[in-house]
């Protein structure tokens, strides 16, 4: 009867510690088996704890256990020492239901190494050595191990599909090509492989830059948020110490009115309280005069009458009380009336300054990246109806179609182009403008100022609060901060704007049959801006602007 071969693992013959073959293996009381050395020099070092563990169970064990040498196992050492160790294959050689098993093994399948396209078979690493000592299998095709063998075998004639039809976009075998297939773009496999490996490089340079792209957008975008919460924060902070501020201020006033109200109210009560006493005062000596008046009138004695008469009659010098004069009711009401203006006014600006305030928190665009519009559809997207603000207007300009269109009127002789650009016949938009905003200007006459600017900026261009294209027969030119810059571009009656102001960006175009570039700017707007229009020349020119209806 043929002996069994039993498989044995090096690790079950190993000491934990040195992770050597036991050498004078001992078992502890917990059954676990170490080199003596070994379990001895790891409990002296546990002596001062005197508590000594097993490194592999941490049991402990006191006292010191007094360790034997394990006979048995010793002996079993040695004897496969002799014989040698036929080491099991470890679980992760084993084919899991993911992996492509090895055609050969009989019982539990190891994982393949390689599959033949000749033999349409997988072979693990043991089953596999004939390919690489047998001649005639050396010239078999070997590849990476391939779950379904059979795709590659062509279903009709039963042959290993070599061949690529590009005709139809599918694999077939040499036998196909001469058939079905006759006449087809037909290439090898090999060659196909080739053309597409190349395509997939390039498609894989592709990705690995757009991956690049995307890693850079997502950095940004977490630094622009970590950016806008720290903004935000801030803000929040200075808002609070802001209204904070307005708050303590309002109450020291209204303390101050207080104070001065009830100091006023003590001076003028403390002085009608002593005008009230001295008439009170008054009023009793009159009463006493006329006691001792009334009381001579009754004396029989003429004589007596006459001599004590003098000095009775003469009356002291009465109070001045003139000057009293009673309002019911109306001694602070002006106070009341001047705290309810101040009111009103406050609640004014609040009213007029929360809209910018608004506006401000609303604009905030995390995407700052955009892309701006290529096409005028697009820009017209973003088309905004402006009209104009009839109290920011020169007294030359004539506004009409609904405060849409400006018109110079009564200038008959005009200044020169600096003293023009100083004095400018201009005039602001009624609308605020933030976000994405798109307008048309059309013009007629010797020249015209298209411009953005801050509320009440005037001299479009000849400061930093101010940015203008000026526009003649002849030329463009672009003007901020005093500085002109002249700008090249076909001449059109029809200037376009567009604003992206949470990017800061300011674009002017040329609009006819198509859309060109003029200038465009990019700065940082601390403010809404409103869009501006300026005429210069004559009465005899006729100059007009008009913002035009584009939807």
């Amino acid at each position: 009867m043929a002996q069994k071969g039993v498989q044995l693992d090096r690790k079950t013959f190993s000491c934990s510690i040195c992770l050597d073959l036991l050498k004078d293996p001992v078992t502890t009381p917990c059954g676990h088996s170490y080199c003596m050395n070994c379990i001895k020099t790891h409990w002296d070092e546990e002596d001062e704890k005197n508590i000594h563990s097993c490194p592999q169970c941490r049991q402990t064990f006191i006292p010191r256990p007094v360790l034997l040498k394990n006979t048995m196992l010793a002996a079993l050492v040695e004897e496969l020492k002799k014989t040698g160790l036929q080491a099991a294959p470890a679980d992760h050689c084993y084919a899991g239901p993911e992996d492509v098993a090895c055609d050969v093994c009989t019982g539990r399948k190891l994982k393949a190494l390689k599959s033949c396209l000749v033999c349409l078979a997988s072979y693990c690493d043991k089953h596999l050595q004939p390919h690489y000592d047998v001649a005639p299998l050396k010239k078999h095709k070997l590849v990476d191990p391939f779950k379904k063998l059979q795709e590659k075998i062509c279903s009709r004639h039963d042959e290993v599909m070599k061949m690529f039809c590009r005709t139809d976009q599918q694999c077939i075998c040499y036998l196909c090509s001469v058939d079905e297939h006759k006449g087809h773009d037909t290439v090898s496999a090999a060659a196909e492989r080739t053309e597409r490996q190349r395509e997939l490089e390039v498609s894989r340079q592709n990705i690995q830059q757009r991956i690049q792209d995307r890693e850079k957008d997502v950095k940004l975008l977490q630094q622009e948020v970590e950016a806008i919460n720290r903004s935000a924060d801030k803000a929040v902070r200075d808002s609070e110490k802001i209204f904070t501020e307005l708050i303590r201020l309002m109450e020291k006033r209204s303390s101050d009115v207080k104070q001065q109200v009830r100091s006023q109210q003590e001076t003028e009560v403390s002085r009608a309280k002593e005008l009230q006493e001295k008439l009170e005062q008054e009023i009793t000596e009159l009463k006493r005069k006329d006691a001792e008046l009334e009381q001579l009138s009754r004396t029989e004695d003429h004589t007596q009458f006459l001599h004590s008469y003098p000095s009775l009659s003469r009356l002291s010098e009465s109070t001045d009380s003139s000057s009293i004069d009673i309002r019911p009711l109306s001694y602070f009401e002006d106070v009341t009336a001047a705290v309810s203006e101040v009111r009103d006014k406050l609640q004014d600006v609040l009213r007029e300054k929360w809209t910018n305030i608004s506006l401000t928190v609303t604009e905030v665009d995390v995407l700052l990246s955009q892309p701006g519009p290529k096409t005028r559809a697009g820009f017209l997207k973003y088309s905004r109806e402006i009209t104009l603000d009839p109290n920011t207007a020169d007294r030359h300009l004539l506004l009409s179609e609904g405060n849409r269109k400006a018109r110079l009127m009564g200038v008959l002789s005009y200044y020169s182009f600096p003293d023009r650009l100083t004095r400018g016949w201009q005039v602001l938009s009624r609308e605020s403008l933030t976000g994405h905003c798109y307008w048309e200007v059309e013009w007629r006459g010797e020249g015209v100022s298209v411009a953005v600017a801050y509320k009440n900026i005037s001299g479009f261009g000849r400061n930093d609060k101010s940015w203008a294209l000026y526009c003649d027969n002849n030329s463009y030119n672009f003007w901020y901060n005093d500085v002109k810059t002249p700008v090249s571009g076909p001449r059109s009656s029809r200037v376009g704007v567009y604003l992206d102001h949470r990017a800061g960006i300011l674009s002017f175009y040329s609009i006819s049959e198509t859309m060109t570039l003029l200038h465009r700017v990019q700065t940082t707007f601390t403010q809404p801006l409103y869009a501006g229009l300026g005429l210069f020349g004559s009465f005899y020119f006729r100059a007009t602007a008009e913002f035009c209806k584009l939807k």
